[in-house]
């Protein structure tokens, strides 16, 4: 049998996620060979037309959850952002609903709120999730690297308290976008054992044996798989506006291969 999510993150290897936005994307990315797959905030919404930051309507993330998990058979884990609430009883509804909707895991991240409210909606979260008999991953995300919230040693211990009382309210792992330089990396390991330390991919990130020896666990790609995609979407939709059609071909997928991947 495949390891679960949870078995994932126990495996002497970092887990890589490749983090999609929509059935197809995701479903090209387990058949390149991704273990589990995340979504990304960003990418969803902006898929579904709305901007990144809470402002999707719970609606259409679970719609996409849903497309998604029909599509492929390695775990999924979801970023629900901050919840879409400040209710922790609506915040663990949406939860229960991303679990039927076919996810193992979740991202509910502290952003600029106070970390007691983080606490109390992981508390709800694992409290219905228990109820449901479902084994969800929730994976907590700190901003304090990301937002600069702190710097230095004052970051390192903030991240560190903050994991504390996020792990006391039930979480299994700690996300820490932003973090990337090797000494704070390790420092913050250390600090939140047992729980896996998540980051997020950025340009000039030190290598992936490196990283598990400082203590990473989890690495995600973030939206940046999304936004080479859309990077890439405008420079061919210019050429071929600009009168070069041929441009469109030369990075494409084959056809009858991709259209074989949805076959049921």
């Amino acid at each position: 049998m495949p390891p679960t999510f949870r078995e994932l993150h126990e495996l002497d290897e970092i887990l890589l996620l490749p983090n999609a936005w929509d059935a197809a994307s995701a479903r090209i990315i387990e058949s390149a060979g991704a273990r589990a797959i995340a979504t990304t905030s960003a990418g969803v919404a902006w898929s579904r037309g709305y901007p990144d930051g809470n402002a999707l309507p719970v609606e259409q993330q679970l719609a996409a959850v849903r497309e998604i998990a029909r599509v492929i058979r390695v775990p999924l884990t979801v970023d629900i952002e901050e919840g879409y609430s400040k209710d922790p009883a609506a915040v663990a509804q949406v939860a229960a609903s991303a679990i039927a909707a076919g996810a193992a895991g979740i991202n509910i991240e502290d952003a600029a709120g106070p970390v007691e409210l983080l606490c109390g909606k992981i508390e709800a979260i694992r409290l219905r999730a228990a109820g449901l008999g479902s084994e969800l991953f929730i994976n907590a995300r700190t901003d304090v690297f990301l937002r600069g919230l702190a710097a230095g040693d004052a970051a390192i211990l903030e991240v560190a308290r903050r994991g504390a009382l996020y792990r006391k309210a039930g979480c299994d792992g700690l996300f820490v976008p932003g973090l990337s330089e090797p000494q704070a990396i390790r420092a913050i390991a250390e600090a939140i054992h047992p729980l896996p330390l998540n980051i997020m991919a950025v340009p000039g990130l030190p290598p992936l044996e490196t990283l598990w020896k400082h203590g990473v666990r989890r690495l995600s790609a973030g939206s940046a798989i999304a936004q080479a995609a859309l990077a890439l979407t405008a420079q061919l939709a210019t050429a071929f506006l600009s009168g070069m059609p041929d441009e469109l071909f030369g990075k494409a997928v084959d056809y009858e291969a991709t259209n074989e991947l949805f076959v049921q």
